[in-house]
């Protein structure tokens, strides 16, 4: 897929250009594999959102505790594939995943 420019330029100024372009692109790829098709602005806030998470990892910086049960009408789907890039990524809480299962959540249904 080729980005957007903003989603491209978010990759150009991060800190860890090869990880977040990496992270981005299997991110993409696993939504793919599940019809999940994201408008460009979903790409542009998806890939912003995936580079936070991967300058959290790296300085093993946590974000505020999140209450799963605020994410109970999430799919187990968007639950497991945020699961899994999560983990792709390593050194991140489980809190992390429920943010990241909305990107996916919303892009089903458009």
């Amino acid at each position: 897929m080729i980005l957007p420019i903003d989603a491209q330029m978010i990759i150009d100024e991060s800190e860890d250009r090869e990880r977040t372009a990496e992270v981005v692109a299997h991110t993409l790829a696993l939504m793919s594999v599940q019809a999940i098709v994201p408008t460009e602005i979903q790409v542009v806030v998806l890939t912003n959102h995936l580079n936070e998470m991967v300058k959290r990892a790296r300085l093993s910086e946590k974000m505020m505790t999140i209450d799963p049960s605020m994410f109970s009408d999430v799919s187990s789907g968007s639950l497991a594939l945020a699961t899994e890039v999560v983990q792709m990524i390593g050194n991140l809480p489980e809190d992390e995943l429920y943010l990241l299962s909305i990107h996916f959540e919303t892009a089903k249904y458009n």
